[in-house]
This record gives structure tokens, C-alpha cells and sequence, in this order.
């Protein structure tokens, strides 16, 4: 079979456009209507897509602005992924998880039981938290430095995996003439100490359907990317032009041999923010109707927000964008690619949130089903993508639209499967399953 590229839906309750859940169509109580995930998830599994991802964060937007927004009740991740497990057989779970506000225990435990609960689906998204808020809910004055957030992240991923290696994967016999649950052989313990964390292991789950959930990561600074390189099997970036995203592709492809790794074995998924019409017209139609509901003061707390968890309150709103420090809380890559932007096209503080209020820095595409596929084949053909991490504008319309219409397009080309490849998300991503190092 020739390469096909992969898809993922970005599910964010009503739509990743700031504005969606003002749209009629959108149920504006989407954030926790199981109904309405239960009908993404099976929508998307309909057409194939490989795989949900539900973003997260541990605090609530408190600005002044925050009241006009549809970002303070949600679903906790993977409690949505595991009730999603049920109503679903093929499509994987990715959730996000944060490095900086969790312990490694948590996080190996809860993911190992939604890739036994879906029968080897599960993803975790590995984040050093951005928002700033997020300090203030777990005993800190202040937000964790970059340089330690991924420090920090290092560290956690090892003794995340390593736990998910506490088992081999035929330890437990269960055999009851013998009397032996499991062989003493089989087990092995942890005993991590290191700078960040000790952990003593073992993990109180058998070794998952999977081997190991496959690991996504979403960072596309200098560290990030190290980060990446060493760790990731997934990453999703920010990329707003086809060099851009190029040069991204072969910059991380390029770091994985000096970690003993193929090329294979990382897929590149950029975010892509797409708005599907039958005509080029209609699409344009569609966007503007949800930009029109866009409110300047929310563009640029949304926009504050993206930076690095900067107050633009105080600046006017047709003035330029305020030179601002390196962020230490945010993401700095998006930080840059959001600076760049507002310079090379000459907005204004308000122009730049409206126009990001939609794909949020991510690459997005207007058009029909023809010129949509067009430019996703161009990506992926010309060593910018492996696939792509779909984000629409609302639900679930968008995701519609999308799985209706794009899909077909691409299977029409032979860039998407019609059917499965496995049961199992690596299997379905082309990933191989990991060895236990302790065996």
C-alpha cells in the first residue's frame, strides 16, 4: 500500500473558533453533553479518522473578558476518552495530560486503564503546561520555568513508560489449580530516583493491549523539539505555511537518528483549520459568519492568552502589538509565530485576534472539498506532513462538513484509508509495538 496520510479531529466542545458557541447550530451546553461527544466520536470513526484529541487545562479563565467566553466547563479528558471507549471500536483516545501538575503514578495508571478499556486506543498527549493560571491551584505562587518544565517533562516520561514496563505482558497466569496469579519472574520494579521525582514502582496495572500508549507531544520550540526526538511518536505543531512547515519536518526528522530512530517511527500532524463550502463563496460565507460573532476585547484576551499569558487589556485595540519579553509560562514557539504574523501582515492588536480566532495560529484553509484536499496532498507529498490534526470551526457541523465532504476527496486520491488497518491505534498509525527493556 502506498503512504497514506493520517487524521486526527481536535474536539473542543463547541468548536475550535473562539466564537461557535454563539452560533445557532452549536449547543452552547456542549462542554458536558456526553451525547454530543458520543456523536463527534462516531462521526469521526464513520469516516475513519484515526484517532480524538481532547485538549485540556487545570484552571478555569478568570480575566475580565472570561465571562464572554466558552472556555470554563469541560470534561476532564479521560474520563470523557474512557466513557468515549465504550460507544466506539476502532478510532484512538489521545488526551492531554500535563507534565508540570500531575505525578508520573497518575498518569501511567489512568492511561494504561483507558488503553485496557478500549482495547489498546489510548494516546497520551505529554504537555508542559502554558497557562499561568495553573500554578495557583496546585501550591504555587508562580508558573514553572521553560527550562524546568521540560527538565521536569524529561523525566516524567521516563518513569511513565518505565512503570508501563512494571509487567511483562504474559506475568499474569491466573492459573487457579496452581495457585499462581502472576510469575514473580515478570515483575519488575522501578525504583526510580532522580532529580525531579522518586518512584518506586510497580505499577498496579498489567502491562496494556498496546505495550505502551503511544506518546504525542505538542511542543515546537528549541526544547520541545529535543523533547520530541527523544520521546515522541506523535507531534502536533503550529505551522502557518507550507516552508514553515518543511523546514519543521526535516528539523525533527533530521534529530531522531542520534536516539537510535527511524523517520517511521515519528508522525508529523500539523493543526489545520479548516472551513468547507460547496463553493469557494460559501466557505467564505461560512468563516465570516463566525468571525462576525467575534468580539474585539475577546480576540485579544484569546490573543493574550496564545502569546504567553499576557494582559493586552491595557493597549488599544487599533494600535500595533506591544513588544513583549520571551514568555516563561507560555509556549514561546507559538509566541513567535504569532509576533511574526501581526509584523509581516501589518495588524492591528484587534485584527490579529479576530484573525486568529478561528485556527489560533494554526494553518487554515476556506474552500471547497476539491481545494481543501488540494493543499492537504501538497503538505503531505512535498515533506511537510505526515498528516494532519483537524480543527473545525464548530460541532459538530465542522467536524460534518469535514468527514462528509474532505474525506471522500482524499480516498477518492488514495491519500486515506476506506477501512481500518488494525484494532489498535499504533497499528492504525503505523507505529511498532515497544519491547519491555526489562525483558
Amino acid at each position: 500500500m502506498s503512504r497514506q496520510l493520517k487524521l486526527g479531529a481536535f474536539l473542543m466542545a463547541t468548536g475550535h473558533h473562539v466564537a461557535a458557541w454563539r452560533h445557532p447550530d452549536v449547543p452552547a451546553n456542549a462542554g458536558l453533553d456526553f451525547a454530543h461527544y458520543k456523536r463527534l466520536a462516531q462521526i469521526a470513526e464513520a469516516a475513519k479518522f484515526d484517532a480524538l484529541f481532547v485538549a485540556d487545562s487545570v484552571a478555569a479563565p478568570t480575566q475580565n473578558i472570561a465571562s464572554r467566553m466558552a472556555r470554563s466547563d469541560h470534561f476532564e479528558p479521560l474520563t470523557l476518552l474512557s466513557a468515549l471507549s465504550a460507544v466506539t471500536e476502532h478510532i484512538g483516545l489521545i488526551a492531554t495530560a500535563t507534565t508540570s501538575y500531575n505525578e508520573p503514578y497518575h498518569v501511567a495508571r489512568k492511561f494504561a486503564s483507558l488503553d485496557h478499556l478500549s482495547g489498546g486506543r489510548a494516546g497520551w498527549n505529554l504537555v508542559t503546561s502554558d497557562n499561568a493560571a495553573e500554578a495557583l491551584n496546585f501550591g504555587r505562587d508562580e508558573h514553572i520555568g521553560h527550562t524546568e518544565r521540560y527538565s521536569r517533562a524529561r523525566e516524567f516520561h521516563q518513569v511513565v513508560t518505565g512503570l508501563w514496563d512494571s509487567w511483562e505482558d504474559d506475568a499474569f497466569v491466573r492459573d487457579k489449580a496452581s495457585g499462581a496469579y502472576y510469575d514473580p519472574a515478570k515483575l519488575h520494579v522501578l525504583d526510580h530516583v532522580g532529580e525531579h521525582f522518586r518512584v518506586k514502582g510497580p505499577l498496579n496495572v498489567a502491562r496494556s493491549p498496546q505495550g505502551q500508549p503511544v506518546i504525542v507531544q505538542a511542543g515546537s520550540s528549541e526544547l520541545g523539539r529535543e523533547l520530541a526526538a527523544q520521546t515522541a511518536e506523535v507531534v502536533f505543531t503550529a505551522q502557518t505555511s507550507l516552508a514553515n512547515a518543511k523546514a519543521f519536518y526535516a528539523d525533527l526528522k533530521g534529530r531522531l537518528p542520534k536516539y537510535g530512530r527511524s523517520a517511521e517511527s515519528l508522525k508529523i500532524m500539523p493543526g489545520v483549520f479548516v472551513v468547507v463550502g460547496r463553493t469557494e463563496a460559501e466557505a467564505q460565507e461560512k468563516c465570516e459568519t463566525f468571525q462576525q460573532l467575534v468580539e474585539p476585547e475577546v480576540g485579544v484576551a484569546l490573543l493574550g492568552r496564545m502569546l504567553g499569558n499576557f494582559d493586552l487589556s491595557k493597549y488599544p485595540l487599533n494600535g500595533p502589538l506591544p513588544q513583549l519579553p520571551q514568555t516563561e509560562s507560555g509556549q514561546q514557539s507559538r509566541q513567535k509565530l504569532l509576533t511574526e504574523l501581526a509584523g509581516r501582515e501589518n495588524l492591528s492588536l484587534a485584527e490579529l485576534g479576530r484573525k486568529i480566532a478561528g485556527g489560533r495560529g494554526h494553518y487554515s484553509l476556506v474552500g471547497t472539498p476539491q481545494q481543501i484536499a488540494d493543499r492537504l496532498q501538497e503538505w503531505f507529498e512535498q515533506g511537510a506532513a505526515d498528516g494532519f490534526n483537524v480543527l473545525v470551526p464548530h460541532l459538530p457541523g465542522g467536524l460534518e462538513d469535514f468527514a462528509n465532504s474532505v474525506v471522500p476527496e482524499l480516498q477518492r486520491r488514495g491519500l486515506f484509508r476506506t477501512e481500518y488497518e488494525g484494532r489498535t491505534l499504533r497499528q492504525n498509525l503505523g507505529l511498532a509495538r515497544p519491547v519491555n527493556r526489562f525483558a
